[in-house]
């Protein structure tokens, strides 16, 4: 499966490096845009979740990297919720 990581600025100015084991991300994110936090993390959660199930398709189990991305970014979205109206860019794909 083609994997691909994406880089993406939080409300506090950090950077992370996400990891997905399908491209079902590029459907979801545009580089170069700002996103709700809540957008982006169920944005998130339904393109990881979608990766997930592409792997336990091909290979028997779902894939533990994409889901273990999951919970990275939902907690780090807990973090932000209080903030007024927080914003998570994404910068780019790495591909």
């Amino acid at each position: 499966m083609p994997e691909i990581r994406f880089q993406i600025t939080w409300p506090d100015n950090s950077q992370d490096s996400c990891y997905s084991p399908s491209l079902i991300v590029k459907q979801y994110f545009e580089p170069d845009t700002e996103y709700d936090l809540v957008d982006f993390v169920e944005r998130s959660r339904e393109a990881l979740n979608i990766a997930s199930d592409r792997v336990k398709a091909k290979y028997g189990f779902p894939c533990g990297l994409a889901l273990g991305q999951l919970q990275d970014i939902e907690a780090k979205a807990a973090q932000y919720v209080e903030m007024p109206q927080p914003k998570v860019k994404f910068i780019k794909f790495n591909d």
